[in-house]
């Protein structure tokens, strides 16, 4: 039986490449049917704004990789509430569903899965 993963994003999308390196991680794990999940915290929250303009800062965009998590499998998408409210994210007003966990959910959300990774 598969390990399950939980992939943890808490960089913005425009600090460096960490932000890429973990969507990659989650589209490769999708490929291989591996159960995971992917969640959003901190600075990540970032990642989920709408209309985002990276080539002002000669960065990549990453929408298009964001929306292919769920033709890989990736459906189990999460964003921690208290992220999105301290940067000023409305939930409704993100580039894809996430399902928007409290402090106690994303305990019980890490606590699920058999291995986790921060990027």
């Amino acid at each position: 039986m598969a390990r399950s993963l939980l992939i943890i994003s808490r960089q913005a999308p425009w600090s460096g490449p960490s932000a890429r390196e973990a969507l990659d991680i989650a589209l490769a794990g999708g490929a291989f049917d591996l159960p995971l999940g992917m969640l959003f915290l901190d600075d990540g929250v970032f990642q989920l704004a709408a209309g985002q303009h990276p080539d002002a800062l000669q960065q990549k965009n990453l929408t298009a990789n964001l929306q292919a998590l769920p033709m890989f499998g990736v459906e189990e998408l999460f964003a921690c509430g208290h992220s999105l409210t301290r940067r000023g994210l409305d939930s409704s007003a993100l580039e894809l569903p996430v399902e928007v966990l409290d402090d106690t959910a994303l305990a019980a959300l890490i606590a699920r899965f058999d291995q986790v990774v921060t990027l």
